[in-house]
């Protein structure tokens, strides 16, 4: 057709039209290089996370094998990240049990979070023993827990962490991008422990397959509740 008998009206459209869809591509050729600097970005902390890991490992054998060597004995490092687990529901519960299991937002029966041990956290677990469980929770825990029960509290609503941006724009300004990053924060106990537990919610677990103890004994009498200690991570993989 000859250009000098399309209206005005449909070249300025065509022309519109033609400069819309190249801002489009561009800012998809932009977003499909981002995500994939993103993408590798994730793949070399994920491999860097493993390495230090394996390096961490080796070294704890190689001192408890120098330790049996040298006829002494290797304690290791003191835990410092405990995973607590609701245990009893609110019949027959004291206010000030109930105030501590608010605080540290254990508000319904088998949710879990994690909680860094020091004196305060300790008391106040004491105050509550009879209604919660709790232990040392390993790295495979700590990341089944985050893959499969993880939830973040983005303006106060519960979303899965289906994505890595979630994660990054909550806690980027903390270096922290993606899933890994929030797995390696926990089980190390980083110094934005507290902001990286504050944007978890709560995990909510599952009732135990084949039916929990006596929830009004201890532990150490075959009961439920009290400190299990590594064996936490046997009660939580049962609710997953």
């Amino acid at each position: 057709m000859d250009k000098r008998r399309v209206p005005e009206h449909r070249l300025k459209k065509e022309e519109r039209d033609a400069k819309y869809a190249a801002t489009a591509k561009e800012a998809a050729d932009k977003a499909a290089k981002e995500r994939t600097e993103k993408q590798k970005a994730y793949l070399e902390r994920a491999e860097k996370y493993f390495t230090e890991y394996k390096k961490h490992d080796q070294e704890i054998i190689d001192a408890k094998r120098n330790a049996k060597n040298e006829g002494s004995i290797f304690v290791e490092p003191e835990a410092k990240v405990a995973l607590v687990v609701r245990t009893k529901g609110i019949m027959k519960m004291k206010p000030t049990s109930k105030k501590i299991l608010q605080l540290i937002r254990l508000r319904q029966i088998n949710n879990a979070v994690f909680l860094k041990i020091n004196k305060a956290t300790l008391n106040m677990l004491k105050r509550c023993s009879p209604l919660v469980t709790l232990g040392y929770p390993s790295r495979k825990t700590i990341s089944d827990l985050v893959y499969k029960r993880g939830f973040g509290k983005v303006n106060g609503q519960r979303i899965p962490l289906t994505d890595n941006e979630i994660i990054e724009k909550e806690l980027g300004q903390y270096g922290i991008i993606c899933i890994e990053d929030i797995i390696h924060e926990i089980a190390t106990c980083g110094p934005h422990f507290k902001e990286v537990n504050r944007f978890l919610w709560p995990f909510k677990l599952s009732s135990r397959r084949g039916g929990t103890e006596k929830k009004n004994k201890p532990y150490q009498q075959g009961g439920c509740w009290g400190n299990r200690e590594s064996k936490i991570n046997e009660f939580v993989k049962n609710m997953l």
